[in-house]
């Protein structure tokens, strides 16, 4: 699609924005002329936007809990309700030391937290590498590290049993349900940060499973899952031998499953 009219009349671009559906033509407008080097990287981004694009793949950046998060295109934008599990995470063990994000996508979560535990040893891990050399961006500016690999394959041995914190934002939407999802996020977002199986499920019971050996005594895991999930989500997690409850937020539409590792030696 093409950008009407020069870039002299912003009217144009947010024309535009609105002619593609954009419910919210002028903030993106503006948005993207205040992250637009030349007027032609802007009508560049304009029409990014106006084919289908995530908005923070368009501009190349997110905001998440205060910061700016560097999102590439390809990697998983980081959803406002997340902000929510944040909260949970920091609520639960305000002075953890230790922090792992699992599933990392672009690091916005190991960021976030680090921006909150001050001093915190961060690390995040993901199989995508795309995801990883994003996460590895966002997490420079704490003295966070990204591992590229599967789930715990990745994570420092000598991490074992130390863990106060533990993310793990696990793909979740069933198979069955994925041509259901917004073409922003079904075209341009990787499948395998999407796809939880065949009931949405399957990543996440493997994260339970191997929680307990990682996290520190009275750390916690914590998840985002949906409403008809929880039930199940919240068995897994009891299963895993945690303590585990559900912590909703109507106003962000956020299910977070908070496990936390209450007794026991950390399996070896």
């Amino acid at each position: 699609m093409s950008v009407p009219g020069p870039l002299s009349s912003p009217a144009a671009l947010v024309s535009a924005l609105r002619t593609a559906g954009c419910v919210f033509a002028e903030d993106e407008a503006e948005l993207i002329l205040a992250t637009a080097r030349t007027p032609e990287e802007a009508v560049s981004m304009v029409e990014r936007r106006a084919a289908g694009h995530p908005l923070e793949h368009v501009l190349g950046w997110a905001e998440f809990r205060g910061l700016r998060v560097t999102v590439e295109p390809g990697v998983f934008v980081p959803r406002r309700r997340t902000e929510f599990l944040i909260e949970q995470a920091l609520a639960q063990a305000p002075r953890a030391t230790v922090v792992v994000d699992l599933c990392c996508g672009s690091g916005a979560l190991g960021a976030a937290l680090a921006a909150a535990l001050d001093g915190a040893e961060v690390h995040a891990a993901d199989i995508d590498p795309a995801a990883v050399r994003c996460a590895a961006r966002n997490l420079a500016a704490f003295d966070g590290r990204a591992h590229e690999g599967d789930l715990y394959d990745a994570v420092p041995a000598a991490l074992h049993g130390r863990v106060g914190i533990l993310t793990a934002n696990v793909p979740y939407v069933p198979t069955a349900d994925l041509p259901l999802l917004p073409a922003e996020a079904r075209d341009h977002e990787p499948r395998v940060a999407l796809d939880g199986g065949a009931d949405g499920l399957d990543v996440l019971r493997r994260v339970t499973v191997g929680a307990p050996e990682w996290l520190a005594p009275g750390g916690c895991l914590l998840t985002e899952t949906s409403e008809r999930q929880a039930p199940a989500a919240l068995q897994a997690f009891a299963d895993a031998g945690l303590t585990a409850r559900l912590a909703v937020s109507e106003e962000l539409s956020a299910h977070v499953v908070i496990g936390v590792r209450t007794q026991g030696p950390a399996r070896s």
